[in-house]
C-alpha cells in the first residue's frame, strides 16, 4: 500500500500548543467562520414569524435563504483571488464590516425589500470572510501539526455553528423574536472588528498579475445562475422555465470559464492546480460530505416533526446531541490526521458517514427518535472528520501565494455543497406517496452516493504523490 504523504506523520504525540498571540489570531479567524456558519441556519426556524411581521408570503420566504446563498456562493472564488493579489487582511476586515452593517440592516428591516437587501449584503460579506479567513489561517500557521490543529478547530466550529444555529434560532425566536437572530450576528462583528486589525498579519502574493476579468465574470455568473436554479428548484421543482433557463445558462458560463482559463495569461483558477490529485479528489470529497449531510439534516427534521410529531424543541435536542459529539470529535481529529494522514482520514470519514446514514434506514413510521439521534450524531462525527481532512488535503503543498485560490476552491465547494444537496435529493422526500417513504428513499440514495465517493477517493488518493 502506498504511503499517504499528504501530512507528515507525527505518531501519537499531541499537537503542539499554540502561543498566546497565535490563540488570539485563531480565535478571530474561527469566530468569523463560526458566525457565517451560524447565519446559514439561525434564521430557518424564524421564517414563519419573519414572514408574518414583514408581510412576506410563504412562497416568497425562500428568498430569505436564496438572497444569502447567491452572493455567498457566487463570489467566493473571485474574492479568494482578489485577496491573494491585494491583501488578505484588508479584504477580511472589509468583509467583516460589510457583514456587520448588513446584519444591522436585516435586524431593523422595515419591509421585505430592506430585509432581502440585508441578506444579500450578508452573503456578499460572507463571500469575502470565508476564503480570506481560511487563507489567513493557512498562511499564518505553517503546514504540519500547527496547521492541522488550527484547521481542526476551525472545522469543528464550522460544523458546530450550523448545528447551534438550528437550536439557538428556535430559542431566540420564541423568547426575543426573529430580529434577535440577526442582531446576534451584529454583536459578533462588533466584537471581532476591534480585535482583528491589531492581530492579523497582512499577506499577499509578492507580484501583482492582472486580475482575470473574463474568468471572474464567467465563473461568478455561472455559480450565481446554478445556485439560483437549484435554490429555486428546492421550492418549486425543476419544471419551471426560470429554473431550466438559469441552469442551462449557468452550465454554459462555467463551460466558458473552463475555456477562458486555458487561454488566460493570469488565470483566476490555475489549471495545473486543478490537475493536482489532492485538489481534484479533495474537493470531490468536500462536495459530497457537505451536500449529503445537509440533506440528511433536512429530511430528519421532516421525519421527526411530521412523522413522529416531535416538537421543535425536542427536534432541536436531537441535533444538539449531534453538535456536542461533533465538538468532542473535533478536539481529536487533528491527532488522528497526524497519525494516519489527511487522505486516509478523508476516505474513511466518508465511508463512516455513508454507513451511519445507511443505518438510519431502520427508522420506523411510529418510533425511531433514539436511532435518529444516535445515527445522525455518529454520521456527523465522520462528517466533521471529512470536513477537516478535505481542507488539509486540498491546501497541503500549495505555495503561500496561491493559498487564497486553494482556500477559495475549498470554500466554494463547501457553499455549493450546502446549497445543492437539498434541492437535488431533499425535494424527493416531499414528492413520494408518503413523507416516510420519501425520507427512506432520500436516506438510501444519500448513503449510496457517499459510499461511492469514498470508493472513488480510495482509488484516486492512494498514490503518495501527485
Amino acid at each position: 500500500m502506498a504511503t499517504d504523504t499528504s501530512l507528515p506523520a507525527t505518531g501519537a504525540s499531541a499537537p503542539p500548543r499554540l502561543g498566546g498571540r497565535s490563540r488570539l489570531v485563531l480565535f478571530v479567524l474561527c469566530a468569523a467562520q463560526f458566525m457565517v456558519a451560524l447565519d446559514f441556519s439561525v434564521l430557518n426556524v424564524a421564517l414563519p414569524d419573519l414572514g408574518r411581521d414583514l408581510g412576506m408570503s410563504p412562497s416568497s420566504l425562500q428568498w430569505a435563504v436564496t438572497a444569502f446563498a447567491l452572493p455567498s456562493g457566487g463570489f467566493l472564488l473571485l474574492f479568494g483571488r482578489v485577496a491573494d493579489l491585494y491583501g488578505r487582511r484588508r479584504l477580511f476586515l472589509t468583509g467583516l464590516a460589510v457583514f456587520g452593517a448588513a446584519s444591522l440592516l436585516a435586524t431593523f428591516a422595515w419591509d421585505p425589500a430592506s430585509f432581502l437587501a440585508g441578506r444579500a449584503l450578508q452573503g456578499l460579506g460572507a463571500a469575502v470572510i470565508v476564503p480570506t479567513g481560511m487563507s489567513l489561517l493557512t498562511t499564518t500557521f505553517p503546514e504540519g501539526p500547527q496547521r492541522d490543529r488550527a484547521l481542526g478547530i476551525s472545522g469543528t466550529l464550522l460544523s458546530l455553528g450550523f448545528t447551534v444555529g438550528m437550536v439557538l434560532g428556535g430559542v431566540m425566536t420564541d423568547t426575543l423574536g426573529w430580529r434577535s437572530t440577526m442582531g446576534l450576528l451584529t454583536v459578533f462583528t462588533l466584537i471581532l472588528l476591534p480585535l482583528a486589525p491589531g492581530l492579523l498579519p497582512e499577506s499577499r502574493t509578492p507580484r501583482r498579475p492582472r486580475l482575470d476579468v473574463p474568468g471572474a465574470v464567467t465563473v461568478t455568473g455561472g455559480l450565481l445562475a446554478v445556485i439560483y436554479a437549484l435554490s429555486t428548484a428546492a421550492d418549486r421543482g425543476f419544471g419551471g422555465t426560470d429554473v431550466i433557463v438559469t441552469l442551462v445558462v449557468g452550465v454554459a458560463l462555467l463551460t466558458a470559464f473552463a475555456v477562458v482559463e486555458t487561454r488566460s495569461p493570469a488565470p483566476l483558477v490555475s489549471l495545473p492546480m486543478l490537475r493536482r490529485r489532492t485538489v481534484a479528489f479533495g474537493n470531490l470529497g468536500g462536495l459530497v460530505t457537505f451536500s449529503m449531510m445537509s440533506t440528511v439534516v433536512f429530511v430528519l427534521t421532516l421525519y421527526l416533526q411530521e412523522t413522529l410529531r416531535l416538537s421543535a424543541f425536542r427536534t432541536g435536542l436531537v441535533f444538539g446531541v449531534q453538535g456536542v459529539l461533533s465538538a468532542i470529535a473535533g478536539t481529536l481529529t487533528a491527532r488522528v490526521i497526524g497519525r494516519f494522514g489527511a487522505r486516509r482520514v478523508l476516505t474513511f470519514s466518508l465511508a463512516g458517514q455513508g454507513l451511519f446514514v445507511a443505518a438510519l434506514l431502520g427508522l420506523g413510521a411510529e418510533s425511531g427518535a433514539l436511532l435518529a439521534t444516535v445515527g445522525v450524531s455518529l454520521a456527523s462525527v465522520c462528517h466533521l472528520g471529512a470536513i477537516i481532512s478535505y481542507g488539509l488535503t486540498v491546501t497541503s503543498g500549495v505555495p503561500d501565494e496561491e493559498q487564497g485560490l486553494a482556500t477559495g476552491l475549498v470554500t466554494t465547494t463547501q457553499q455549493v455543497g450546502i446549497t445543492v444537496g437539498i434541492p437535488v435529493l431533499g425535494v424527493l422526500a416531499t414528492t413520494q406517496s408518503s413523507l416516510f417513504d420519501g425520507v427512506r428513499l432520500v436516506l438510501a440514495l444519500d448513503a449510496v452516493i457517499v459510499l461511492a465517493a469514498a470508493a472513488v477517493l480510495a482509488v484516486g488518493l492512494r498514490r503518495g504523490q501527485d
